[in-house]
């Protein structure tokens, strides 16, 4: 099959309906020296087979998640999800709907919107929640920005846990570096939550703290909450386990004013890095500094249950010196996934899911304990923790994947330069014993 595309003549009718003489001409505000010079390091053609046999061979290079024990996390986790997931969202309604710019007319999008919002208000203890955000880590940069909105930008500062996950502070330094937010950031460590109580002062508009954190640990909020909100300041509870809210205090009992965190772990697969989910909910009275939209429910004219946008002020629908994001879509396709994998689980399945993936997780790290030269860390984990190894992680991970087990993940990776020694295991409820005894097995191998 050839590709035929347009010939000379074509292209110089385009280029005087535009009124240039070449085409180099539309790349005249791009610095030369920045311009590619000569062409790409590609073939300048091959057939369709050839290209298809070469990309197969590059993916071969992968190891799916699915065809090794696996025992990686640090934020997006591997979960069984049911086949009636992927079938449902494959149906022509639901994989082709987009964003409703004529909402009332899309009654089934925005009801299952409504529907994702719920869960989402009820799964995180809060009592509003949003349809989403690209993914956790812009979802808590969002919260920040929002949070001095509150504030009504009285207060320009945010206090950073040292166990937030490092790509969550990095994607919010990099959304806050032009609005004149100062980011208090902690060095990533474990053990160091309770003390951003130091650090919080009449100047502070938010804290944030995530729970489970980066290495595993379960923070009680609720002493930061009673500090913070004793000096002026909202909590912002981040996650990166959806599952663990199942098992845990939800973020809104224990006092957090917002939200936020990542719903992958819920319906959506690894699929080598995307796409994510971002949740997002708040209390009640900071509804209207919300990011995003949000769908509500009423009655139309004859008094039948109907759905609308009750809440749209992002740039796609508003002015944009008045949306409260830029962020003007939502991973609507995740949010279906999200709620339906939530509908099946319902409240005892999800507690029972929560229960699995913790119980797995202490059978694990029992197993990693009694192995010479590794040390589980953590007081308190839910299905991920962090292990001391006696040798660089980096080096034992590599050597675990060359044995066809994806052992983990070295912190060093998120932290370059620091905790070289330390790694990163997640067990959820996709790992068997025999997976354990394989993984305990080629570890004591290889620190030995």
């Amino acid at each position: 099959m050839r590709y035929l595309p347009l010939n000379e003549n074509d292209r110089r009718a385009m280029l005087d309906v535009v009124g240039v003489g070449s085409i180099d001409d539309l790349f005249d505000d791009v610095p030369e020296s920045v311009r590619l010079k000569g062409l790409v390091d590609l073939p300048r053609h091959q057939s369709e087979q050839a290209v298809e046999r070469y990309v197969s061979a590059l993916s071969d290079k992968s190891i799916s998640a699915s065809s090794v024990p696996f025992f990686c996390g640090a934020g997006a986790y591997k979960h069984h999800i049911p086949a009636t997931v992927d079938h449902l969202i494959q149906r022509s309604e639901f994989l082709t709907a987009y964003t409703p710019y004529q909402p009332e007319i899309s009654q089934g999008t925005l009801q299952a919107l409504f529907e994702f919002q719920t869960q989402v208000a009820l799964l995180t203890g809060m009592e509003v929640a949003n349809a989403s955000m690209y993914d956790g880590s812009t979802a808590c940069a969002e919260a920040v920005i929002m949070a001095t909105r509150a504030a009504r930008d009285k207060r320009r500062r945010a206090v950073l846990a040292p166990g937030l996950h490092p790509y969550y502070a990095a994607a919010t330094q990099t959304l806050v570096q032009t609005l004149d937010i100062d980011i208090n950031e902690r060095d990533t460590r474990m053990g160091r939550d309770a003390h951003v109580i130091d650090h919080i002062d009449d100047d502070t508009a938010c804290v944030v703290v995530q729970s489970p954190n980066f290495f595993g640990e379960i923070i009680d909020l609720r002493p930061i909450c009673e500090v913070a909100h004793a000096r002026g300041a909202l909590l912002i509870a981040v996650f990166t386990e959806p599952v663990a809210l199942g098992a845990l205090m939800s973020p809104g009992e224990q006092g957090a004013d917002i939200v936020v965190g990542e719903g992958q772990g819920l319906g959506v697969g690894l699929n080598f890095g995307g796409p994510h989910i971002g949740l997002f909910a708040c209390r009640q009275r900071l509804v209207r500094q919300m990011p995003g939209r949000i769908c509500g429910e009423t009655v139309d004219a004859n008094g039948e249950r109907g759905f609308v946008l009750t809440l749209s002020t992002r740039e796609q629908h508003i002015r944009r010196e008045k949306a409260t994001s830029n962020i003007c879509t939502n991973s609507g396709l995740c949010c279906m996934a999200f709620t339906i994998h939530m509908t099946l689980l319902g409240d005892t399945g999800l507690k029972r899911l929560a229960a699995l993936n913790h119980e797995t997780a202490c059978a694990l790290a029992d197993e990693i304990d009694a192995i010479n030269g590794a040390k589980v860390l953590n007081d308190s984990f839910f299905n991920e923790f962090t292990v001391r190894l006696n040798t660089s992680a980096a080096g034992v991970v590599e050597v675990l994947a060359s044995k066809n087990i994806l052992g983990g993940v070295p912190v060093s990776r998120l932290t370059p330069g620091r905790n070289e020694d330390l790694l990163l295991v997640c067990a959820t409820e996709i790992v068997s014993r025999d997976d354990m005894r394989v993984f305990g097995a080629a570890l004591e191998e290889t620190l030995s």
